[in-house]
């Protein structure tokens, strides 16, 4: 059985949540506590070390971000929750974060709880809260890095330093401007959903490209892109309408 701490400064939220988890999920996963703090959950994390900690974003006083100013290690897992939609929510999409959507119902809960429950090994969250923290505080930086989960782990990755991904399979390749290939835990189409649309363009069922890294396009043998890097790919003949829109648009 999985303990489970929920910081959250409304107590109704508090309430609502514990009541899910007790009814729904008591065989797997028990509330040890439920602080209505940072303070209070600091001191609840160091005496009853749970392996699941529900976050509320916002929250007075000092908001759900500060709480890992007080730690070192994160040896828990971190549900993020909140009721706005905004910045912090693509921060905690591109750190590979789970996150719940107030008011918090069954469906989205047990999707979340079960994806833990998966995890065939322990791996630290650190890398990912990492890119988390820097996403938040990146200040001009609008992408800031990505949290890529590889075969051991994950890899952080700033978003700007990806030129173009590859599907392979089950798996994706990424290849950054330091001329590594990075192979991804996942297929293309997640990475897809996961990086700015307004940044990367779907050319072929294949290729995802940094529209920033184009340097030509051509339609004399069919159509191609060639990237900064001399890298040659097609353009499937569906897409390409809708590409060079996106081309033409990025340009101005």
């Amino acid at each position: 059985m999985k303990t489970c701490i929920i910081i959250d400064d409304e107590e109704n939220a508090r309430e609502a949540l514990s009541k899910i988890i007790e009814r729904y999920f008591q065989t797997k996963f028990k509330i040890v506590f439920a602080a209505d703090s940072i303070k209070e959950a600091v001191f609840a994390i160091n005496k009853y070390k749970p392996q699941i900690v529900f976050l509320d974003i916002e929250m007075p006083r000092e908001n759900g971000f500060k709480l890992f100013d007080y730690f070192d290690i994160y040896d828990f897992e971190v549900i993020f929750t909140t009721a706005y939609k905004q910045y912090a929510i693509d921060a905690i999409k591109f750190a590979a974060l789970d996150y719940l959507m107030k008011p918090i119902n069954y469906i989205d809960l047990r999707s979340v709880l079960e994806r833990l429950e998966k995890k065939e090994q322990k791996v630290s969250s650190k890398p990912q809260i990492e890119a988390f923290l820097s996403n938040i505080n990146s200040g001009s930086d609008t992408y800031g890095k990505i949290a890529l989960p590889t075969l051991d782990g994950f890899q952080l990755e700033r978003v700007n330093n990806i030129v173009y991904c590859q599907a392979e399979e089950t798996y994706c390749k990424i290849f950054t401007t330091r001329n590594e290939v990075i192979l991804v835990a996942k297929p293309l189409k997640n990475i897809d959903e996961l990086l700015p649309d307004n940044l990367f363009f779907r050319i072929h069922k294949s290729y995802l490209v940094n529209m920033n890294y184009i340097r030509s396009y051509s339609r004399t043998d069919g159509y191609k892109v060639i990237l900064e890097n001399g890298t040659e790919l097609d353009v499937a003949t569906r897409r390409n309408e809708e590409f060079v829109k996106a081309l033409t648009r990025n340009q101005k």
